[in-house]
């Protein structure tokens, strides 16, 4: 029986020590396989979406799935060091329990004791090591959990750097495109600078984001469940229409030089691609993926109002719905997963930008629009 304890925790030790290893230490995507991280990341997620799902109104929905990335950290973080206190305590009960205490007969409910205040490093006093192994767990133990608070005030701040960095593109990203950001917004934007090449710094802005998000989302795939700061906002509806402006400048529109959009495009749809496979979500891949008739007639019909004019004729609409069909199916699995809802082709009815709107009110300058 002590050599099953033995044995079993060794194995608890390792397993929470490696899976912290990967999820903090370790800055590349790590194979799929059973991770404790991996049930915080993704199989709580499952029941916390189905009941924000029924929230109807979406900011409160909004704020319900906020919660989810900060309460998954912290629940991973309180798992991990019950799993080291447990794997410690079974090992001091594996060496025969020799501790003292005033008054008490040694358990495993004292080694679960003695473990849990050597791991935060607490040392009362009142429950003493008394052989050589058992002073040698003491002190590797004490040592583990130094090393594990360590970690624990290191990885939040790099999350938080991570985000904010993203959040900040995002949010600059409203005055260009609205909010909920969309393509027809941001090319017809661009128009009214009387200078359209201004696309092409932005979509080279968004180049670089795009590099960011990859790495730091692949290094650290909470962050695809943290939410932005307005409920009409969200990484992957941005990302999503910036992929969408670089389609239709690709395709062709009059003026605009497609080469950043190519680069850009790249690089956007390279996040989109290693984000699913990181999530493991295998999205149905098609040869086309176009938009309806009616949609990419009121598309150039409404871009045509401002001089955006976007190449006609049958071989563009092909080509564009070949352009769609390298990055929508994956966009649109990621969106069924972190249930952020994908931007729409055309602005909204009465959509308005977010600098706009405030609790007390809402500005009216038509020439923004």
């Amino acid at each position: 029986m002590h050599g099953i304890a033995l044995i079993a925790g060794l194995a608890l030790i390792v397993w929470v020590l490696w899976d912290a290893f990967e999820t903090i230490l370790l800055p590349r995507r790590v194979p799929a396989r059973l991770r404790l991280s991996r049930f915080f990341l993704r199989w709580l997620w499952t029941p916390w979406s189905a009941l924000a799902l029924a929230i109807r109104h979406r900011p409160r929905r909004e704020n319900f799935l906020g919660f989810y990335a900060l309460l998954s950290i912290l629940s991973l973080l309180a798992a991990w060091a019950a799993g080291l206190i447990t794997g410690f305590a079974m090992l001091l009960w594996a060496g025969g329990s020799h501790i003292a205490a005033d008054g008490e007969h040694a358990t495993f409910a004292l080694d679960l004791y003695l473990s849990g205040s050597t791991f935060f490093t607490l040392g009362l006093g009142d429950v003493r090591p008394m052989t050589g192994l058992a002073r040698a767990l003491i002190v590797i133990e004490a040592g583990t959990g130094f090393g594990f608070l360590a970690l624990v005030i290191s990885y939040l701040p790099v999350l938080y750097q991570a985000f904010s960095k993203r959040e900040a593109r995002i949010t600059m990203l409203d005055e260009w495109a609205g909010s909920p950001p969309t393509a027809a917004v941001l090319l017809r934007r661009c128009f009214e600078a009387r200078d359209p090449n201004v696309l092409s710094a932005l979509l080279k802005e968004w180049e670089v984001s795009s590099a960011q998000i990859l790495e730091s989302h692949l290094s650290y795939p909470i962050l695809c469940y943290f939410r932005s700061q307005h409920d009409n906002q969200s990484w992957l509806a941005s990302l999503t229409a910036i992929l969408d402006a670089c389609a239709f400048v690709i395709v062709g529109i009059e003026g605009i030089d497609p080469f950043q959009a190519r680069l850009t495009f790249a690089i956007g749809r390279h996040a989109l691609v290693d984000l699913s496979q990181t999530l493991r979500l295998r999205p149905t891949l098609v040869e086309r993926a176009p938009l309806e008739a009616q949609t990419l007639f009121e598309l150039r019909a409404w871009l045509a109002q401002a001089g955006v004019r976007l190449a006609p004729g049958a071989e563009a609409d092909r080509k564009l719905a070949e352009l769609r069909a390298l990055y929508a199916p994956y966009a649109e699995r990621l969106s069924k997963l972190l249930v952020m809802p994908l931007p729409p082709c055309l602005p909204p009815p009465k959509a308005r930008y977010n600098w706009e709107t405030t609790a007390w009110g809402r500005t009216h300058i038509e020439e923004w629009h």
